[in-house]
């Protein structure tokens, strides 16, 4: 492996000698989007873009760790005063500030990281980079006494209390629990959790980036956020996880338009999860394939979340017979996760591409991906 020989090659230029090799995924989300927020179900898993990290003790109060990626280096210790400057460090710092919060211990190291999660398509590549250490972390100087909960736990924390986003539970959740040719469907409320087999012989998951990123005035998210609590509070109930559209339709007159399209959408999608779980369980890809369809719809039409370039995107997809696509991700540009027949998949890269170059003046990037194993020691 490329990635591997890499980070030995470094590790042993760096620092002399070899540590133990780690590795953590990004993840996708095959359906499930702005449903975390209000206590329904999400659908990730990880995927065969990783980070990967060698690491030993070194036997001091310091860590001295080298990116290869961005060929930079950083050294820092465990107290609240030595965070370091580098955005990338204070992902490491936090992961070890939030075990030893917790009661855990952290001892001085040295380590390399690279990965090959692509940057900006929402494919959580600080999730794998927090999780990659919290789980190698929890081997060395733990025993692994410390359970995959509060891993993903620890991710989510780094990132509140040491990278400034406010982020939900399931990047770090699918990077830790990961499992090769499995989604997990997570109950966002109970944080209960169960392995789905994704089984799609003759199908590939293609990711198209449409590297576009609009920017945005007046907090959109917070806005569809405030929308599905007026709901909410409209109907009585903690969240809209416990709606139903007979429940809507009867306060319908009560809201606005705004609030009553927003919460169609996650209503809807809280039983396009179910019911894309029911249909693997059946081995019926087209009616998974149909139900992304309906998220992208929604996404777009109900929501709002969507943008010119990713609808171009999803209606290019449907013209070639893709059997599923919707934009994955927050929305307002990214990627689309498509579900492709291996039978046309050489093709609807080639027309996807031609065509959305012609209209916009540039390529979109083009990632094919496996479900695989999320964090794992490899050696």
């Amino acid at each position: 492996m490329e990635l591997k020989n890499k980070i030995i090659e470094a590790f042993a230029s760096k620092f002399g000698g070899d540590g133990t090799l780690y590795a953590s995924a990004g993840r996708i989300n095959l359906i499930g989007e702005h449903t975390d927020y209000n206590g329904g179900f999400v659908f990730p898993g990880a995927i065969d873009k990783m980070i990967m990290a060698e690491i030993r003790p070194n036997n001091t109060d310091k860590v001295n760790i080298h990116s290869i990626d961005l060929d930079d280096n950083s050294t820092f210790g465990f107290n609240e005063t030595d965070a370091p400057q580098q955005q990338w460090a204070r992902y490491v710092f936090g992961v070890c500030r939030e075990i030893i919060k917790r009661g855990g211990k952290v001892e001085g190291f040295d380590a390399v990281f690279a990965g090959n999660v692509p940057l900006g398509a929402g494919l959580s590549s600080s999730a794998a980079l927090e999780s990659c250490f919290a789980f190698a972390l929890n081997d060395l100087f733990n025993n692994n006494s410390i359970d995959k909960f509060e891993l993903a736990k620890i991710g989510q924390s780094t990132e509140h209390n040491y990278c400034g986003v406010n982020c939900g539970i399931m990047d770090q959740f699918a990077s830790v629990f990961g499992k090769k040719d499995c989604l997990i469907r997570l109950d966002c409320r109970s944080l209960e959790y169960e392995y789905f087999p994704f089984n799609i012989d003759g199908y590939s998951l293609v990711l198209v980036d449409s590297v576009v990123k609009h920017e945005l005035v007046d907090s959109p998210y917070n806005k569809r956020r405030q929308s599905c609590e007026n709901v909410a509070k409209r109907l009585g109930i903690d969240t809209l996880r416990d709606a139903d559209m007979d429940m809507l339709e009867e306060i319908k007159s009560d809201i606005s338009t705004e609030d009553y399209m927003r919460a169609k959408f996650v209503i809807e999608e809280k039983e396009r999860v179910l019911d894309v779980c029911e249909a693997l369980n059946r081995g019926d890809i087209e009616t998974v394939g149909r139900l992304m369809y309906e998220t992208h719809r929604g996404l777009s039409k109900d929501y709002e979340v969507s943008c010119e370039e990713l609808d171009y995107l999803n209606d290019i997809a449907k013209e070639c017979g893709v059997t599923g696509s919707r934009i994955m991700g927050g929305g307002f540009g990214g990627c689309t996760i498509n579900l492709v027949p291996d039978t046309i998949h050489d093709k609807f890269l080639k027309t996807v591409t031609e065509k959305f170059s012609a209209r916009y003046g540039h390529s979109p990037k083009i990632y094919d991906v496996v479900i695989s194993d999320g964090a794992r020691r490899i050696s």
